[in-house]
């Protein structure tokens, strides 16, 4: 059972991919946030036969909505309609930073990375099984 993570960016979008297991999360590329992203998703979450997809709520650690939360909620609603899979948001807030605190000089800002860290936390939540 592979899981899709994504991390919703206005415009980059990353994407990771867990192994077979759903234990580990890997970043996988990063895509951008065009007119294509929806069949570019779709076809990755196809070609990789995920079993569910971890998408990245964007709300504020307090909860409340920033400037993209409604973009990445209505992207979210499409992405449920098209994948077939079942897609759980995940709070991904200081997300890009854990990433950042890992990745090489000069690479800090890694949307692939953040989608890892993003996946990897639904995996440990246990909320795949």
């Amino acid at each position: 059972m592979r899981i899709l993570g994504i991390d919703y960016g206005t415009s980059g979008v990353g994407l990771a991919i867990s192994d077979e297991n759903a234990s580990f999360a890997f970043p996988l590329e990063t895509l951008h946030n065009d007119a294509f992203l929806l069949e570019n998703i779709v076809h990755v979450a196809t070609e990789k036969k995920v079993s569910a997809i971890a998408i990245g709520d964007t709300r504020a650690e307090g909860g409340g909505a920033n400037r993209v939360t409604a973009q990445a909620d209505a992207f979210m609603e499409k992405l449920r309609a098209r994948v077939g899979v079942p897609v759980h948001a995940v709070r991904e807030a200081w997300s890009s930073l854990e990433a950042s605190r890992f990745a090489p000089k000069g690479k800090e800002r890694d949307d692939a990375a953040s989608a890892a860290i993003i996946l990897q936390r639904f995996l440990d939540s246990g909320a795949k099984r």
